[in-house]
């Protein structure tokens, strides 16, 4: 189904054409100034220069062009020289009766579905989720469901971190908590224990136990070193405890993550990337990539064109040990060799985009990735406090995942108890239902490249640009579509959308009709907050067509059904948009 912006350039082709003038220079775009018009046409102000005429006189003789045409109820030319478009009611609500009954409402899914590989977890295991994993998480799954919506075939990786020294820190604090423990004795020979030597409680106490152990004891570094050593040697006893600190942290990630509605195809790691290190680093020195420098082996990675100076990568340290790098693109050999994507995008802190410009060049560079594939780095900016400063507890540290969001439960659960709205045996779910909605709202609808000040009074409100203020106005869609079955009961016919009569239905068809583009383009562009804009323009379109229509006391039976139309399909959109950004409604509020 086309877009309304690419119908009215197929109703203009013909007036430029016919004045002598290329297409190409049709540009269209929805109006920034709805008080003058609802689309504008700049394309006189382009061909100006090309043909050697006042902008104003080509838009005169293209508006002439287009006199008698059915889809607009107004077009004028106005200085410089813009074409000024309004759209006939009955065209536009023709429209709109065409999107309620597209099951895609409209979008333009993909012709050539694509296979995308989107990379957005990177947890540690051993350690709680913290507020630093949220935008990952939040940002990666609203781009993994607008890209299945857009029809692409879609893997999602958590790509935990568990191979690093974290494992040997684990495993020596351990050892010295508990020395008689099979797995540190020599001689023992039999099968270690299914049964973990801790809790999900004691692993996340011993990791940051050892981890400050070995900033003031040097020997306790050593043999955390060695120990990981051993692990990634394939030392057994070590692997047997290494295998539990993963089962027992995988079960926890995942009950966490399911509470943000944040889920993966893939649950791999670093770990899993290892068997094909050796490989990557042979073919990096067989094609002449790679070479020594101060005893590290690096690959250049400067191209003509360069803005700035890039370092080289290194992929092998001069003690022999594998890095981050060379850990990513072992990772992008695997996932070649199993799902072939045509499209890769990592959701990263920010701060680390030199890393993944030095692994993206080095992984076509070596012909790991064909040179034409899309490898989008989106990195994301902090969640910062009303200080300005990254978030943190009272006391000073990093607030665990769960804590939080428990915090904003308990905060919109008060809120709704205050509006008694709510049945009591719906109140718990319902306060999770807005709590998520407000966090991850408050997420997404910045630009993932920005900072943002996390401010939990402002996010929970009901009113103003907010999760819970669009799930008031799904729910309010709700409460006036059941008592409308109450009222009409058998009698409550499905009528076509009707051409607009006033300027807020008109504008809520109008801001309807858009889901498809805005889809496609938060797509392409990888940025949900177009997905919120768009969002909050319709909830608060809505908002003003239901303040000036008194819909369930409307006399006019057929106007009223067309009304109830009208809002059903806003409903869809909304919903529809909501669980792209991985949220829903309740049904009280």
């Amino acid at each position: 189904m086309k877009t309304i912006l690419d119908l009215i350039v197929e109703e203009l082709k013909p007036a430029f054409t016919g004045c002598g003038y290329d297409e190409k220079y049709i540009r269209v775009t929805v109006s920034n100034r709805p008080d003058l018009c609802e689309y504008q046409c700049n394309g006189a102000m382009a061909a100006a220069k090309a043909y050697k005429k006042k902008p104003i006189d080509i838009a005169n003789e293209v508006v002439e062009k287009t006199a008698g045409s059915k889809m607009f109820s107004e077009i004028n030319a106005v200085m410089p020289g813009f074409i000024n478009i309004r759209l006939n009611p009955c065209y536009l609500a023709s429209y709109v009766q065409q999107v309620a009954e597209d099951e895609k409402l409209g979008l333009n899914a993909a012709e050539k579905p694509e296979t995308i590989i989107i990379d957005y977890g990177g947890a540690n295991v051993a350690k709680p989720l913290h507020v630093g994993h949220l935008r990952s998480a939040v940002i990666g799954e609203s781009i993994k469901r607008i890209s299945r919506y857009m029809g692409h075939h879609v893997i999602s990786d958590v790509h935990l971190g568990d191979w690093g020294l974290q494992m040997g820190l684990i495993i020596e604090e351990l050892h010295d908590r508990q020395p008689d423990l099979v797995y540190f004795d020599p001689d023992y020979t039999g099968e270690y224990p299914s049964e973990p030597p801790f809790t999900i409680s004691e692993l996340e106490d011993i990791y940051p136990a050892a981890s400050a152990k070995s900033k003031v004891d040097a020997a306790f570094r050593e043999r955390a070193q060695q120990a990981t050593f051993k692990l990634q040697s394939g030392y057994a006893p070590f692997h047997a405890i290494w295998k539990h600190i993963m089962n027992v942290s995988l079960k926890d990630l995942k009950k966490n993550y399911g509470n943000l509605n944040v889920s993966f195809d893939l649950w791999k790691g670093e770990s899993d990337a290892q068997p094909y290190i050796p490989g990557l680093i042979e073919d990096l020195q067989k094609k002449g990539l790679a070479y020594e420098s101060d005893g590290a082996l690096v690959v250049d990675i400067a191209q003509e064109g360069d803005a700035k100076e890039y370092p080289p990568c290194i992929v092998r340290k001069s003690d022999g040990a594998a890095l981050y790098a060379t850990s990513d693109l072992a990772t992008i050999i695997e996932r070649e060799q199993d799902f072939h994507p045509d499209r890769y995008i990592y959701v990263v802190d920010k701060r680390q985009e030199l890393h993944f410009i030095q692994v993206f060049r080095v992984a076509k560079k070596a012909g790991i990735v064909k040179e034409d594939t899309p490898m989008i780095f989106l990195g994301f900016g902090t969640m910062n406090g009303k200080d300005g400063g990254p978030f943190k507890t009272r006391e000073g540290g990093v607030m665990r995942l769960e804590h939080l969001i428990k915090n904003i439960d308990e905060k919109v659960y008060e809120k709704i108890q205050e509006k008694q709205k709510v049945p009591a045996d719906e109140m718990t779910r319902t306060a999770e239902i807005v709590g998520l909605a407000a966090l991850k709202y408050a997420d997404l609808s910045n630009q993932a490249t920005k900072d943002y000040i996390f401010d939990v009074d402002r996010f929970i409100s009901f009113e103003g640009n907010t999760g819970p203020h669009i799930q008031y106005m799904i729910v309010r869609i709700k409460s006036i579509l059941e008592k409308y079955k109450e009222l009409r009961g058998a009698d409550a016919k499905v009528v076509p959308i009707r051409p607009a009569e006033s300027e807020t239905e008109k504008a809520l068809q109008m801001a309807l009709c858009r889901f498809g583009e805005v889809t496609e383009s938060a797509f392409y562009e990888t940025a949900p907050h177009k997905l919120c804009q768009y969002m909050a323009a319709v909830a608060d379109a809505f908002n003003a067509f239901y303040l000036e229509n008194k819909i369930l006391s409307e006399e006019d039976a057929a106007k009223q059904a067309a009304f109830i139309s009208l809002i059903t399909l806003t409903k869809r959109v909304l919903d529809t948009c909501m669980d792209l950004l991985g949220m829903e409604s309740p049904e009280h509020m």
